[in-house]
């Protein structure tokens, strides 16, 4: 990779900016040595496959050989990591200050004694919380319900919301008693015990694969197929133009046909919705945008029709829009009913701040484990690698420069990069290709591992220790792809 390199130097020379690796012992550029996946890899997949599904899977990694934002084969290859596990680390490979907490005695005693939380929480676990889960909260929200995966932190945001719902609807007396009427037919799955009520989300939107979350999935087939689902709404999430600066009319067109569509469904829908949930970036569908204004359209029909709001930070969460949490880019000035969260956090859960979402009674929001105080420890540990090496603002930073970087490829080769997007997300950024499967493939065999969401997209996913210097790499092994 001598070009990336002399790219590197070009780039620094010529900004007069002076970067310091956070990571000055990973490799300073991809090793190919073999095919991807290569004899080695091809036989232990060979193994793996007698006693587990491999037909989901990208490459066979080693990550005892992995550092920073490299991963490693059992084949001697190294790639820059692009991906990061879908989105889901956040402070590189083998992070010393991460192996630290996890060799703790605090973590060795979490793992091996791991607590029903809501019946024998650890003496420890509010300040463990209030340290770091709470630390990080987003603005207005101050409590938390902690699970154990994004789809499980939305099921529990959903739930919260029906009972919250079905609450109000009793005029919000916490202290109200359950019917014998509502007791009895919740256990035969009807009403009223079993109410009448959905959530409404939006198209080619993704929220997890647990049957709730399922229910509000739109994103592909593939996940939905076969599987019982709920009749709830969707609306139209905005079809963006591209470049957005040279559409800025047909957009905000676009964008109130979807506010007016989500009114008239949460106003006529047989199921009358008790939320909303939105990604503030649709992943898995596509990298799909929509402008501040969108968002504060929803907030207020949210407010106007009596239903909460949820924000699925579930991907888009922990610094990797250039925000800590992505929904700050729209300068709400009333907050979210809840943010739901996992990936980069390593934890799961949603934040709150109404006391109206603490059910009115124990046991209705409810499992064994409540989350895991080993993973809640690994998140604090991440939240101070990221203010300690002040990595919301790298990936800020990298990510005007990467975009700036992809923008003049797609002028050299505007049929290989189309609908270019995330400007100002800091690295989550992402374009369509007329061939983006080959371009997944081919990126492997110069040195870069890279992802796909919906049908055409390639999008961006590297952890928050990205650089400029990697930025380059990237953007060269992009440019051999195109020329060839």
């Amino acid at each position: 990779m001598a070009s990336a390199a002399a790219a590197v130097q070009q780039s620094a020379a010529s900004t007069d900016f002076i970067e310091q690796p956070f990571f000055p012992n990973e490799p300073t550029g991809p090793m190919i040595k073999t095919e991807i996946p290569g004899p080695q890899s091809k036989a232990a997949i060979q193994q793996l496959d007698k006693v587990f599904d491999t037909r989901s899977l990208n490459m066979m990694a080693n990550y005892q050989h992995s550092i920073g934002n490299y991963i490693a084969d059992l084949d001697g290859n190294v790639l820059l990591d692009v991906y990061a596990q879908i989105a889901s680390i956040p402070v590189g490979y083998s992070n010393p200050s991460l192996m630290l907490a996890a060799t703790s005695p605090e973590m060795a005693s979490a793992i091996i004694n791991r607590p029903a939380l809501g019946n024998f929480p650890q003496h420890d676990w509010a300040s463990i919380l209030e340290t770091g889960i709470l630390k990080v909260a987003p603005k207005g929200l101050d409590q938390v319900f902690t699970g154990t995966t994004g789809s499980d932190a939305n099921e529990l945001a959903y739930k919260a919301a029906f009972m919250w719902k079905r609450r109000m609807e009793r005029g919000g007396d916490p202290n109200a008693e359950f019917t014998p009427d509502e007791i009895s037919s919740s256990m035969n799955n009807h009403s009223p015990g079993s109410p009448a009520l959905s959530i409404l989300s939006f198209k080619t939107g993704f929220h997890g694969r647990l049957f709730g979350s399922l229910s509000t999935t739109r994103s592909k087939p593939i996940h939905k197929l076969d599987i019982p689902a709920f009749d709830w709404p969707q609306a139209s999430f905005p079809h963006l133009q591209y470049p957005l600066s040279e559409h800025v009319e047909e957009n905000a067109r676009e964008e109130q046909r979807c506010l007016d569509e989500t009114e008239r469904l949460i106003t006529t829908w047989h199921l009358p919705p008790a939320a909303l949930i939105i990604e503030p970036i649709q992943s898995e569908g596509g990298d799909n945008h929509a402008s501040p204004s969108f968002f504060k359209g929803l907030r207020e029909l949210s407010r106007k029709h009596n239903i909460l709001m949820i924000v699925d930070e579930v991907q888009t969460g922990v610094g990797a829009t250039g925000k800590f949490w992505a929904h700050e880019h729209w300068n709400l000035s009333d907050p979210p009913d809840m943010v739901t969260f996992s990936k980069k956090a390593q934890t799961a859960g949603y934040y709150f701040g109404n006391p109206d979402l603490r059910p009115n009674k124990p046991y209705r929001q409810f499992n064994t484990w409540m989350g895991d105080p080993a993973r809640a420890i690994l998140f604090r540990s991440i939240i101070h690698e990221i203010e300690r090496l002040d990595l919301v603002e790298n990936t800020r930073r990298t990510g005007e420069y990467l975009y700036e970087g992809l923008e003049r490829l797609s002028s050299q080769f505007p049929g290989e990069i189309e609908n270019l997007r995330g400007r100002g997300q800091g690295t989550f950024i992402a374009w369509d290709s007329p061939r983006r499967d080959e371009v997944l493939r081919r990126a492997k065999g110069v040195g870069v591992n890279i992802g796909g969401s919906g049908e055409r997209a390639v999008r961006l996913r590297p952890m928050l220790i990205f650089q400029r210097h990697h930025a380059d790499i990237l953007l060269d092994g992009m440019q051999k792809i195109f020329k060839s």
